[in-house]
């Protein structure tokens, strides 16, 4: 007998073609320009590449969410991955043969997840308080300014660019490249350099769009160091998940403090550095430049 298979209907939160819709609401003059300025100058044997293709995307979805978005209303606002689809959609030609964009799209987040961060931990004359900043999104929580190095790019270098992005302080003059906290975080290494003395009344102010949206200094004695650690919800009335991004630096930061000020620490577990820590006249030495 013959078998009769009903297939429940689409539920009406989840529409049967989703992305086509995303696709059909970026006007093709948009996406023409889109990939004029950031994607169909690449070198032909880069083009190749599904992953070169995939960052200069990322710059473009970041121009549509810095310019377009905002100097033309009614435009949709669309995560990367959407955007990308819609990308690759418009121009077929940069998916590698027989390549799935979802396939390409995961390959490029895990290579993203393996290149390094570097980034500043930025701290006050007194060393009690430390400059944290907030990413733009509605959910995002607070962490140090950092972010990924570019190709041929010198870790320190990349800190103080991306610190520079992020804050609007120029971190260059203040690095000691030796002295940093380092730390593997889901198999992508994040090394922060320590930049003591910076004055809590300097003006801070991001230079790029809609990735910052908060800069403040935090007691460091009210930040949680592991994420059960209540301290910063009866402190700060905010929940230990808000700091993910900061938690694994807390506790060698404290450390470093400890023995900036003559103490001694438990454990130096989580504190690596290639040279000795700079002395007391080294973190004098960074207050007077900034004098």
């Amino acid at each position: 007998a013959a078998v009769t298979v009903l297939r429940a209907p689409p539920c009406r939160d989840e529409p049967r073609f989703p992305m086509e819709t995303k696709r059909a609401e970026i006007p093709s003059r948009v996406l023409d320009d889109l990939c004029s300025r950031f994607i169909l100058h690449i070198p032909s044997e880069e083009r190749d590449n599904a992953i070169r293709v995939c960052f200069q995307i990322e710059l473009a979805h970041w121009f549509y969410l810095d310019f377009y978005m905002q100097n033309t209303p009614g435009l949709p606002q669309c995560g990367i991955r959407d955007f990308a689809k819609a990308v690759f959609s418009h121009c077929p030609f940069l998916l590698p043969q027989g390549e799935d964009v979802q396939k390409v799209l995961e390959e490029w987040k895990e290579y993203k997840m393996g290149v390094p961060t570097y980034g500043a931990i930025i701290l006050d004359e007194t060393l009690e308080n430390v400059l944290l900043v907030q990413g733009y999104l509605a959910k995002s929580g607070w962490g140090f300014p950092k972010g990924k190095v570019n190709k041929e790019e010198a870790p320190h270098d990349c800190a103080a660019r991306e610190v520079f992005e992020e804050t609007g302080f120029d971190i260059k003059d203040y690095i000691c490249k030796e002295d940093y906290i380092e730390q593997r975080i889901n198999d992508q290494l994040a090394r922060l350099y320590i930049i003591p003395g910076v004055p809590k009344n300097t003006k801070f102010n991001p230079k790029t769009r809609r990735e910052i949206r908060n800069i403040e200094w935090f007691s460091i004695d009210k930040l949680p160091c592991h994420r059960n650690d209540m301290t910063p919800k009866s402190k700060l009335g905010l929940a230990p998940n808000k700091f993910f991004m900061a938690i694994p630096f807390i506790r060698p930061l404290r450390e470093w403090i400890s023995r900036r000020n003559g103490g001694s620490s438990d454990s130096d577990n989580g504190f690596l550095s290639t040279g000795s820590t700079p002395s007391k006249s080294n973190l004098e030495k960074a207050r007077s430049k900034l004098r």
